[in-house]
């Protein structure tokens, strides 16, 4: 029967031509505005590590106090190194790792290449596991490595191309500012987007960092933060040199917990709490324990990794869609009211009003189909313009996924069948006795 229904529909589409393409053109534009914008949505707002993101954690630790600003839901973002130091050492996470953002001079021995700036991170060994980082050779330093403070290196596979052409580079010497360090492994395409553990740092977006390095050589080696250094609302003076620095109320390094169910996320918000206690009757603090614990998806939207603009042309482009849905409505409607006397005469050879309500419908879902298909050419050519309204860094996250098209044609099939219904329905009430006296 529904192929009777298409050969009616067909028959219908050659006798309104333009009617029929201004609905497709109408379809497939709002369809192919409201995809474009929410790939774009959806490449910032998704969540970067499904698996592990319920277990990992971020602690905030207010070591300002209100007098300066502070509230429950205004902390500082990082952590000073002394509270960092003090909850590495406590180790109450099943995994941790503090992390601040490094750049680096690369050297290339072979001198094949010249010296090139590198970006890069301070970690612990932990953040491998942690976050669930693929290896394309060798693997990630280990704890012994932390604590003998050890020159090692893991390498992204984008500097080990560049370096070594993509040969398995493990055992080899890399000079980064003047300090050799031992490959111990190669990262292979681990970029996720969110960068969710710098976000902090506004390095969410962008190409995979080039090497991590032990938080604790960094360290000894005193390289500076590449990331945000915070000492707005420092109470003391921060002391000159190295140490000063690091014994500062100034925060600048990011930690991340691996918690693995709610019970161990309340047992730690509570030695959090109790931390900070602990820093008030020592006089560090003069105000109560002010402490939060986020995890990875609370995290990012504390944060506002979503650029505002991603959500407001997400409803601008949803509004359009809808306006596009009213037009339809409005020429299905003028469309099927042309044809009253032929529905009529329809009605009267013995037509139920089922079938022509499904007659109809059945026409609409063509016209949804081909505004699906033109939806789909124009998402694709929209992705090419998403860098004139987003960040480039943020547009190139935009592709057209087979998840994608898959949404696009279904969007403007129900869209479009939903816009028929109520046309539908008026052609199903058409009287066949007043049509047919009028003809």
């Amino acid at each position: 029967m529904f192929g009777y229904y298409l050969l009616l529909a067909l028959h219908s589409f050659r006798r309104s031509p333009g009617l029929t393409a201004l609905m497709v053109i109408i379809m497939g534009v709002g369809v192919a505005a409201s995809m474009t914008t929410y790939a774009v949505f959806r490449a910032v707002s998704g969540n970067p590590l499904p698996d592990k993101s319920a277990q990992l954690f971020v602690p905030q630790i207010d070591n300002r106090g209100p007098q300066n600003g502070s509230t429950r839901n205004n902390l500082p973002d990082a952590l000073t190194y002394t509270d960092a130091m003090a909850l590495m050492q406590a180790h109450v996470a099943t995994r941790q790792t503090a992390i601040y953002p490094i750049v680096g001079t690369v050297v290339p021995q072979d001198g094949s290449h010249r010296p090139f700036a590198a970006n890069g991170y301070a970690a612990y060994a932990d953040f491998f596991p942690m976050f669930e980082t693929p290896f394309e050779y060798g693997s990630a330093w280990n704890d012994g490595d932390d604590q003998r403070h050890a020159g090692v290196i893991v390498i992204s596979d984008q500097l080990n191309r560049a370096l070594f052409g993509g040969a398995n580079s493990v055992g080899r010497t890399l000079d980064v500012d003047g300090h050799d360090y031992r490959i111990v492994g190669v990262v292979d395409h681990w970029n996720p987007q969110p960068r969710f553990y710098d976000v902090n740092n506004g390095y969410s977006f962008g190409d995979a960092p080039d090497y991590y390095v032990p938080f604790t050589r960094a360290i000894d080696l005193q390289i500076g933060s590449n990331g945000n250094n915070n000492c707005a609302g420092s109470l003391k003076a921060l002391s000159p040199g190295w140490n000063g620095w690091l014994q500062s109320e100034c925060v600048w390094v990011s930690m991340w917990l691996e918690l693995p169910n709610a019970a161990a996320a309340l047992r730690y918000q509570q030695f959090l709490g109790g931390y900070a206690a602990d820093q008030q009757r020592h006089g560090r603090f003069h105000w109560a324990s002010n402490v939060r614990l986020f995890n990875l998806m609370d995290w990012l939207d504390h944060e506002g990794v979503a650029p505002p603009e991603t959500t407001v042309s997400l409803l601008v482009a949803g509004g359009f869609l809808l306006v596009c849905l009213v037009n339809t409505v409005g020429l299905l409607l003028a469309k099927i009211m042309r044809r009253a006397g032929e529905i009529g005469v329809r009605r009267a050879l013995g037509a139920s009003r089922g079938e022509i309500y499904r007659q109809f419908v059945a026409e609409a879902t063509v016209i949804g189909i081909s505004g699906g298909l033109l939806g789909l050419l124009l998402t694709a050519l929209g992705m090419r313009g998403t860098d004139l309204l987003f960040e480039p860094d943020i547009a190139k996250l935009a592709h057209l996924t087979v998840g994608l098209i898959g949404v696009t044609v279904s969007l403007a099939v129900v869209a479009t069948v939903i816009a028929g219904l109520y046309p539908a329905w008026r052609a199903a009430h058409v009287q066949p006795s007043w049509q047919l006296k009028s003809q």
